[in-house]
């Protein structure tokens, strides 16, 4: 199966509404994505630092989606499988976990992931990730890496050309703002965030549309206005969910 390329860059539900059902449903869209009978859907969490509890978890919930083949590249202490290359490009779909998107980026160049990774992306694995599996597509974004108080990535992996804003509607962390303040400092490029729930679509460097797991939420594109400020455009996010 030849597919274009494909990245569905998502921000998690970090505190999920009363009722909410849909936990997962982000590695399911991913697999719709891929379009395959039996999809190979393979976890990186590198940012988690290749923790064995949320491996465990996330594996369960992916193999809950029905007929799918599904694994993990873990990094520490070594890689589990013997032909990292081979592996991931035999997968449908790569997801990436959240966490520290510094570790991952530092750990992922060391054992050159990001040109494999760019090599399955042009193949057509579809790449998907949350959070830190979202910003590091992009050419960079808001991070809270390095502390508590909101930093600039600007050293992602670059496959978008674009910055990147997650967890965009918290009112208890300043993520929506300091991303707009970057954009319009020149400290970020133009880019795209996703309230919680989002992921943003991309074929090619294009963004195609913003998807959901919560209704009635929005991506938001984000531009320097060339006065010091911003300009922002709501993309509303289809709901898609099974």
């Amino acid at each position: 199966m030849i597919r274009e390329p494909q990245i569905l860059a998502c921000s998690g539900v970090l505190y999920p509404p009363e009722g909410f059902r849909h936990v997962g449903v982000q590695i399911w869209q991913a697999m719709r994505l891929a379009g395959a009978r039996r999809p190979r859907v393979c976890l990186i969490p590198t940012a988690v630092g290749d923790s064995r509890e949320y491996i465990d978890g996330w594996r369960a919930i992916a193999a809950s989606f029905g007929d799918v083949d599904v694994s993990h590249l873990q990094l520490f202490t070594q890689p589990n499988v013997p032909d990292v290359r081979a592996h991931l490009l035999a997968q449908d779909v790569i997801f990436v976990s959240g966490g520290s998107v510094v570790n991952l980026l530092a750990v992922w160049r060391a054992h050159r992931l990001d040109e494999i990774l760019r090599e399955c992306w042009e193949k057509g694995v579809v790449l998907a990730g949350q959070s830190a599996g979202s910003l590091c597509w992009h050419e960079g974004g808001v991070t809270d890496s390095f502390g508590d108080s909101l930093d600039a990535l600007n050293d992602g992996l670059g496959f978008l050309p674009y910055s990147n804003g997650v967890h965009d509607d918290l009112a208890d962390q300043p993520r929506r703002t300091r991303f707009r303040e970057f954009v319009a400092s020149g400290a970020l490029p133009a880019g795209h965030a996703t309230e919680d729930g989002v992921a943003l679509h991309y074929v090619g460097t294009e963004l195609h549309e913003a998807v959901s797991v919560l209704p009635d939420r929005n991506a938001w594109s984000v531009a320097p206005d060339g006065t010091g400020g911003h300009d922002e455009k709501p993309l509303p996010a289809r709901y898609w969910v099974p």
